[in-house]
């Protein structure tokens, strides 16, 4: 039998041809077929055709999606979505093309932390496009990709998903313990804390462009160690030049210039840390979204690094006269009532953090102590669990249990661990999808639900099939969890222990939606929402054994694109679609006039609903009030908040100037600004040369913002 092919040519036909073709069906599935499955394809298909002498090719593949769906249901199904991929591929081909025109000579603003106009970046943000392009036409069947399209869901970096995962707590000190190897070179764990520095910020260069999310560690009992090596080996060498020199010296005068040396190398290390994080981008063509946590220190080696990175943080970076506040790293300080409360040993330490919060809007604060799940993971095993990059947080797993605690005595672990990806839901569309369709809403919230659940679990399965050579530091260095393999093992074992997410944005619409109310006027609708979905997520995790979190999106671009989404299917809708942007999660309008501490009793009844990324941010119109804001983060430590300090940072380039949220230097009358505002959870630059880095919609809101 002849197969009459597209261009009227005639082959023989080779059943060999149809097995490649539908084994490569079932791998963009993760499905493997079985040599029986194979066979009997082959067989229906040489059974149909055995009276003919010729037959079209189209026809061919009719026969053959015909058998498979009597084979394996989603292998035909992706057998029937590649037939057309030449057609798809030219049309893919165009699309990447244009944006890449695009980005070459308009620029970038999807993720602020990016600096478009490098040609660095430009190549990364060109090969992203592609990168997208690939995952929706081999990762997501056809539903999928028109819930993607249409707007019911959003896909988050769907130009890495290909490749690796998103956030991670990294444990740095399993790495450098000892010693690690790092791109064939073998580095020496540091014996002094200059030198530590700078192995860290290597580390962080190197496994933070292996992920595309946030990169977070705790700081201070990181390098107390080092510290106290520096102090030991400068009093060593200063009794070695006294007893030189013949000198009768008192030791404690040694001691103390010893600590002084020390602490001098600590924050040059700490300021050298700060330029290349905030001026190398990353092999990603970022700047690495770094987050520091500290400040329970149970030492004074460890109070001298929380002291440290407070005041270089707070004396800002560049000239004399001209110095201004960096993004990177995000500052994140762990507040426990018991040693930074009123009157408490460390209280010092949280005033000096308060100070340099109401100068540069970092750190921002997580209590320990107060209510809700983050204190509770402290006062009842001592884990700090602290964000990975913004506002995600891990859920917990145990030692020995895993998911679920296996006895009294089992303890959660945290340092390690990532999160593979996360998908929001556009809660608007979706109840307007089935208010106009006469549906239930909770039968249409459902089915997204479980197709982002699908998607989860192909991203598990999909990555778990990636070698550890991907990211060695990781995988092969102690990095993550169990991260000991050998650089051709698979990492699936790894990424049991790792989160997916389900991502919120818009409470605040969605209420508006239902009963014209805001958060602030009702809220009530919104909150059963939210409770339905954590009861559904919960269900997930017991059946799938993936550990689902439910996660409030920092909608940096996705603020603008839900809304246009929404327009073009349901138009405009007061209250709903008629500004540019979303709001962020379960946070209150921006543009309502509340004050903080209504915003904070607001916000709080959403808290333990959101456990798997939040922040709970007030704006502060009273300047740089720093007794206002220490009475409100206290308030929000007793809340059991993650809470940040909103001020808009603002600074002439041209005499150094500085104040809160100028549009014109008073002093030289000069409009070339920085301007720093906080883009939900993170700070970027909404002014910089005379441009910003954030997108229209994003700057709509900034705009807007009365109470945050």
């Amino acid at each position: 039998m002849k197969v009459i092919k597209k261009d009227n040519t005639k082959v023989m036909f080779d059943k060999n041809k149809i097995i490649n073709a539908i084994n490569k069906s079932a791998e963009r599935v993760l499905v493997k077929l079985s040599e029986k499955d194979c066979e009997k394809v082959c067989n229906y298909v040489i059974k149909m055709c055995e009276k003919e002498s010729e037959i079209e090719v189209s026809n061919l593949h009719k026969l053959v999606e015909k058998a498979l769906d009597n084979v394996n249901s989603e292998v035909a199904r992706s057998y029937r979505e590649y037939r057309n991929y030449k057609k798809d591929f030219v049309s893919m081909l165009d699309e990447v093309y244009l944006k890449a025109q695009k980005i070459m000579y308009l620029g970038d603003k999807e993720n602020s932390n990016t600096d478009s106009a490098l040609v660095s970046t430009k190549r990364s943000l060109i090969y992203n496009e592609l990168n997208k392009e690939l995952y929706q036409k081999f990762f997501l069947n056809v539903e999928e990709k028109k819930a993607c399209k249409d707007g019911y869901i959003y896909i988050h970096d769907m130009s890495a998903r290909r490749d690796t995962l998103n956030c991670c707590l990294f444990d740095v000190k399993s790495v450098m313990s000892g010693g690690f190897e790092m791109g064939n070179m073998w580095y020496n764990e540091p014996k002094t804390i200059d030198t530590a520095c700078d192995v860290l910020g290597d580390i962080i260069m190197m496994s933070a462009s292996m992920q595309y999310g946030g990169w977070s560690c705790k700081i201070d009992d990181l390098l107390a160690p080092y510290v106290e090596k520096s102090y030991k080996k400068y009093f060593i060498e200063l009794m070695d030049f006294a007893k030189e020199i013949n000198g009768e010296v008192d030791e404690s005068i040694l001691f103390d210039k010893a600590l002084k040396k020390a602490n001098r190398d600590l924050e040059q290390g700490l300021q050298g840390l700060e330029y290349k994080l905030n001026s190398v981008a990353s092999s990603r063509g970022d700047y690495p979204f770094t987050t520091f946590a500290f400040g329970v220190a149970k030492n004074k080696f460890e109070k001298m690094v929380c002291e440290a990175i407070l005041k270089v943080r707070m004396n800002g970076q560049g000239k004399k006269g001209k110095k201004k506040q960096v993004l990177f790293p995000k500052l994140v300080f762990l507040y426990d009532e018991n040693i930074h409360g009123e009157g408490k040993e460390m209280e010092d330490l949280f005033e000096l953090a308060i100070e340099c919060s109401s100068k540069s809007m970092y750190p921002d604060f997580l209590s320990l102590t107060g209510e809700g799940y983050v204190p509770s993971m402290y006062k009842e095993y001592g884990e700090i669990v602290f964000p990975m990059g913004c506002r995600a947080f891990l859920s917990p797993w145990y030692k020995e249990g895993g998911m679920y605690k296996k006895d009294e005595n089992d303890k959660p672990i945290f340092t390690g661990r990532a999160n593979i990806g996360a998908v929001t839901l556009n809660l608007i569309m979706i109840y307007q999808k089935a208010k106009l369709e006469n549906k239930n809403f909770y039968e249409v919230l459902d089915y997204y639900l479980e197709m982002i659940r699908n998607i989860h679990k192909k991203t598990y399965e999909y990555l778990g099939n990636m070698k550890a050579s991907t990211n060695p530091l990781a995988y092969c260095e102690g990095g993550f969890l169990g991260g000991n393999l050998k650089p051709t093992d698979k990492i699936k074992p790894l990424l049991k222990s790792f989160t997916a997410s389900f991502g919120i944005t818009g409470l605040n619409e969605l209420q508006k939606l239902h009963n014209k109310k805001s958060l602030v006027e009702d809220g009530k609708f919104s909150l059963e929402v939210m409770q339905y979905i954590n009861n559904k997520i919960n269900e997930f995790k017991k059946e799938d054994k993936n550990l689902y979190a439910i996660y409030g999106t920092p909608a940096e671009s996705l603020c603008g694109l839900q809304i246009e989404q929404f327009r073009k299917k349901y138009g405009i809708i007061e209250g709903v679609s008629d500004k540019t942007y979303t709001s962020n999660s379960f946070h209150c309008s921006v543009s309502e006039d509340i004050t903080p501490i209504e915003k904070q009793d607001l916000e709080k009844r959403f808290w333990d609903l959101f456990n798997g990324g939040k922040i709970q941010y007030v704006r502060y119109p009273i300047g740089y009030n720093k007794e206002a804001i220490k009475t409100l983060v206290r308030r929000a430590m007793k809340l059991g908040f993650y809470e940040g300090i909103n001020l808009a940072l603002s600074y002439c380039d041209d005499c150094g100037h500085k104040e809160e949220n100028m549009e014109e230097c008073p002093v030289c009358k000069s409009k070339n600004l920085t301007k720093i505002d906080r883009m939900n959870g993170y700070l970027s630059y909404t002014r910089v040369k005379g441009d910003t880095r954030l997108n229209k919609a994003k700057m709509d809101e900034i705009k807007d913002r009365v109470s945050m």
